[in-house]
Parts: structure tokens; sequence; C-alpha cells
């Protein structure tokens, strides 16, 4: 089964918003949009490129106008008037933004792992201020219920079928379904040797033994893993780390105000901030995947 990118998505889009526009940001609900639902209005068109083990996907961003003018008025602090339509500097923001948004997912997806998903990077293609009838000519578009300050701000994202599979709690799609028909006990072939089994009684094993998951995990709830956060991280060359001495002051690429990324067992499974507790540093959780994602992060699911 494919590794599910779709929590990291929707935690990524409404955490940079949240760092970038300075207001609380949550992603209530995603749904498969309806042409009906489509709102006549004017979009920013934002085309993304990624590049990951499985090959080039492409996404397009649509933001309504409704949600494009409020992200370059709060990027500027709430200061002026509120546009009513997009321009070019609406197109700059809302680009920006966008940017912001898929890098934080690439690095984030990245620090997993993934190893059917490998290194992704992306690229913007394309940018232009479109109409949203657009969006009709889109397959797979679905709609981030995006909610900042208690006001609902949709963004909608098209994806290619490449990806589906890496966004299947979004997209619902089953990788699993094709195989259904494998899982059924196979009778041995006349060459294959009584009781040696087959690779569709593999399958069938690995079957029951989810059924028992929950049972399996509890026997493991007992195992002590290494929790550890990472300020920041820096590439340096051999020699300057050998000229270094005490009192050497390292600058690292964090930045001050960014989130400390939590690690266990050297994985990344959220982000937080520095806290003191009783005189000790201590690690406020600003952001985490549910249960199943952080199984899976772990390669515990």
């Amino acid at each position: 089964m494919a590794s599910d990118l779709s929590n990291i998505l929707k935690e990524e889009l409404s955490n940079t918003l949240e760092q970038l526009l300075s207001k609380s940001a949550s992603i209530d609900n995603v749904n498969l949009l309806s042409e009906d639902s489509v709102e006549q209005t004017q979009c920013i068109e934002v085309d993304v490129k990624f590049d990951f083990a499985a090959g080039s996907s492409n996404w397009s961003f649509f933001v309504p106008t409704i949600s494009a003018t409020k992200f370059e008025y709060f990027m500027l602090g709430g200061m002026g008037d509120l546009k009513e339509h997009i321009d070019d500097e609406i197109a700059d923001a809302v680009n920006e933004i966008i940017s912001n948004i898929c890098g934080s997912f690439s690095t984030s997806t990245n620090a997993q792992n993934f190893p059917d998903v490998g290194s992704i990077k992306f690229e913007i293609t394309n940018s232009s201020i479109v109409e949203s009838s657009v969006i009709a000519s889109k397959q797979n578009s679905y709609e981030f219920d995006l909610t900042m300050d208690s006001e609902r701000l949709p963004i909608i994202i098209s994806f290619d079928e490449l990806v589906l599979p890496f966004l299947s709690s979004i997209t619902g799609f089953d990788d699993n379904a094709s195989n259904e028909v494998q899982l059924a006990p196979s009778q041995p072939s006349p060459n294959q040797k009584q009781g040696t089994p087959t690779k569709s009684d593999e399958l069938s094993i690995s079957s029951l033994l989810s059924e028992n998951s929950a049972h399996n995990l509890q026997l493991l709830f007992n195992i002590k893993l290494k929790l550890s956060v990472r300020l920041g991280t820096k590439n340096f060359l051999l020699k300057d780390i050998l000229r270094w001495d005490i009192g050497e002051i390292i600058e690292l690429d964090q930045m001050v105000n960014e989130p400390l990324e939590i690690l266990v067992n050297g994985v990344k499974i959220g982000e937080g901030e520095a806290v003191i507790v009783e005189g000790k540093f201590g690690l406020k959780v600003k952001s985490i995947g549910n249960e199943s994602l952080r199984l899976n992060q772990l390669g515990l699911e």
C-alpha cells in the first residue's frame, strides 16, 4: 500500500498559512468538488510539479477571490482596505504562499523517508488569474475547507492520477482493491512442495495479522523509544568544522520563530516550541499527526 501523505499535506497547508498570516488556521473538511458547488468568481491558479520516486505529478492550486484577497490583507498585517478584486499584487502574494506550502510539504515528507516516495522536489510551473470555470475542466479536484479566525476561506487543489494512491485519506483511493482476488487461498502447483506457502497465502496471513493489529500493538506499548528535538541543521565544509574552538558561535538555518522538529528514533513525527517546565527545558506540541500516521511514520503499521 502506498504511503499516505494526506495528513502531511493538510497540516503543512494550515501550519504554513498560520505562520505566514499570523492567524489561527485549520482544515475542517476536504471534499471532492462538484461542478455545481463552483462559485462564479475569479481565481488564482498556481500549477506545481512534484518530482518523487513514482514520477512527476502535476497539481493545480485554485485560490478564489474571497480567499486570495484575505490572504494578501493578512500578509500586510490588516493595514489598508480589503480589496474586492484580484490584482497583480494579490497574485504575487498567493504565489508566494503556495510556494511556501509546497516547500513545507516537501520538507516534512522528505523527513519521513518514505521508501516509495523518496526525495520529493517541487517546481512552480505557472501562475495566472483565471475564471472559476477553468476548474470544471480539471479532474480530481478537492476543496479544502480552510477556516481562519472563524472565517471560511476555501482552497481547491486538482491532482493528477499518479498521486491519488499517495493521498488515499483525501481521495479514497484503494490500491489494494485490485489485489482482493489474490487474497483467497490457492491450490499448490504441481511443482510446489506440500506446505510451502504461496504468494497468495502470504497475503492472506498478512491480512489475518492486520485483523489483530490492535492486540499486537499493545504488546509494543512498553518499548522505550528515544525522543529528541532538532533545533536546526546546516551543512558545513570539513575545513570549517576543524577550525572550530571553544566559544565559536555556529549559525543554523533555522529561524528563531520557526517550530522545532520532534523526532522519535530519528523520525520526525511533529513540531513544537520550547518551553520551561520547573527549571527544565520542555516542548509544547504545535502540530502532530494522528495515531495512525505516527504508527506509519515509525514503521509500526
